[in-house]
């Protein structure tokens, strides 16, 4: 069975200008792409995130994956990260951020899912949209009106996340259907890049890298180019071709890549 959705995708992580461990893991290949970013120090951290994105690694290979798949496998990772957590002391925990390949009545759609800070972005058309919603102290904030985004991005309670995989938490992730177009990019990322680029420069590195794994090292480097106070990690994936998608799925290899690149 041929997938619903042909992608390629370019990932990239750094430690980090300031930590010396690198706690984020990621995930690129279809039909699971995820970033997920550990907490709880030493190796607590590198362990919990590892730890998910193996997990998830079970369903690569597969053309696409239902919601109950993902659930499931959600699930399976949050316990494993839950016995990681209570054998150490401080605990262990990490966030999570995925965009998985699925189909609606034979047509391509992304599953994205989030849980924590780390972000789903898409590049369509329309320009760039964040998928996700920030699971954070901030967020809730911005939510309520008691401050803006931009005084968000100052804000030293910008780290503090409401919901994680382990660390205590038994939430649920967010979950998002979203119909693909060819020509769509999507960007996973943790906070160490977000909380360095605006989403404006985060747009036009999108637009101006047409190759997925460039556009991710560019993103990474100026991310640590502008203060690298975080491990920084992004995975880049392009829609190539989608059954029953926006445009004929026929359309040739260099439209997408006209399409985010222009």
């Amino acid at each position: 069975m041929t997938a619903p959705i042909t992608t390629v995708a370019g990932a990239a992580t750094d430690v980090g200008a300031r930590r010396r461990l690198n706690e984020d893991a990621f995930l690129a290949s279809a039909p699971v792409f995820m970033v997920a970013d550990g907490m709880g120090g030493h190796d607590a951290g590198e362990i919990a995130s590892a730890a998910a994105v193996h997990i998830f690694s079970e369903l690569v290979g597969r053309a696409s994956v239902t919601v109950d798949d993902a659930r499931d496998v959600f699930l399976r990772a949050r316990e494993t990260v839950d016995e990681i957590s209570r054998d150490r002391e401080n605990g262990a925990g990490t966030t999570f951020a995925g965009a998985l390949i699925t189909e609606v009545d034979g047509a391509g759609y992304w599953l994205a899912i989030n849980l924590g800070d780390s972000r789903v972005y898409r590049m369509a058309a329309a320009g760039l949209e964040q998928v996700s919603v920030d699971h954070s102290v901030v967020q809730e904030l911005v939510d309520s009106g008691r401050i803006t985004p931009e005084q968000a991005r100052r804000d030293n309670r910008r780290n503090v996340i409401t919901r994680a995989m382990g660390a205590g938490s038994d939430a649920d992730a967010d979950y998002w259907m979203l119909p693909a177009s060819v020509g769509d990019r999507l960007l996973l990322c943790t906070d160490g890049l977000s909380n360095e680029l605006r989403p404006e420069r985060i747009g036009e590195i999108l637009r101006a890298v047409p190759d997925p794994e460039a556009a991710a090292r560019t993103l990474v480097g100026e991310a640590l180019e502008r203060g690298g106070r975080d491990n920084i990690t992004a995975v880049v994936v392009d829609a190539l071709m989608v059954r029953g998608g926006a445009r004929d799925e026929e359309d040739s290899d260099t439209k997408p890549r006209e399409a985010v690149a222009r």
